[in-house]
C-alpha cells in the first residue's frame, strides 16, 4: 500500500469513527414537538457524507445503528435497542441506510457552484428517501394513513431540514476544503 494510500485509509478510519462518535453523542438530544422529535441525525448524516464519501459514511451509520441497537442509549430521546427501531420512528432510522448512497451520488468535492449545487441536490433527495421511508413506516406502526402522517412526520420538519442541510454543505465544504489544502484529504 503506498503512503498516500495508507495517509487516506488511517483519515477515513478516524474520520469514520469519529463521525459515529458525533452521531452517539448529538443524535439523543431532541426538541420533541409531537411524535417526531427535532434531531441532529440527518444534519450529521450528511456532514459524514462530505467528508467520508458514501461508503465510509456508510460504516460510520451502521456503527452508530448497532451500538443503538444492542441498547446503547444512542437514538433520540436516549433511547436504543430493537424496541425503538421497531417502533413509530424507526422507519427514520433504518431509512438513513439508504439516504447515504443516493446522497454520495450526487456528492461533488469540487466547490464550484456546480459542484454545491449537485451536492445540494443530492442531500435534499437523500433526505426525500429519509422522509418517505420514515412515514411509511411510521403510518405501518401506528395505523395512521399516509397523508395524515405526512402532516405529522414531514411538514413541520422541512424548513428546519433545508437549514440544516445548508449548514451541513457550507460546513461540510469549508472543512473537506481545508483538509484538502492540509494534505489530509485527497
Amino acid at each position: 500500500m503506498s503512503e498516500k494510500n495508507k495517509k487516506n485509509t488511517i483519515y477515513n478510519m478516524v474520520t469514520c469513527a469519529l463521525m459515529a462518535a458525533l452521531l452517539c453523542i448529538l443524535c439523543p438530544m431532541t426538541i420533541h414537538i409531537g411524535p417526531i422529535p427535532i434531531s441532529l441525525i440527518n444534519f450529521l448524516v450528511f456532514l459524514t457524507v462530505i467528508l467520508l464519501g458514501g461508503k465510509w459514511a456508510l460504516v460510520s451509520y451502521a456503527v452508530f445503528f448497532l451500538l443503538g441497537l444492542v441498547g446503547l442509549p444512542v437514538f433520540s430521546g436516549y433511547s436504543g435497542g430493537l424496541a425503538k427501531i421497531a417502533g413509530p420512528t424507526g422507519g427514520y432510522i433504518v431509512g438513513y441506510f439508504l439516504t447515504i448512497p443516493v446522497t454520495a451520488l450526487f456528492m461533488s468535492h469540487s466547490s464550484d457552484k456546480v459542484g454545491i449545487a449537485l451536492t445540494a441536490v443530492g442531500m435534499i433527495l437523500g433526505m426525500a428517501i429519509a422522509y418517505v421511508f420514515g412515514t411509511v413506516w411510521y403510518s405501518i406502526i401506528t395505523g395512521t394513513g399516509f397523508v395524515a402522517s405526512l402532516a405529522v412526520c414531514v411538514a413541520p420538519f422541512v424548513l428546519i431540514d433545508l437549514a440544516k442541510i445548508a449548514v451541513a454543505l457550507v460546513l461540510g465544504m469549508t472543512v473537506r476544503s481545508r483538509l484538502v489544502k492540509a494534505h489530509l484529504l485527497t
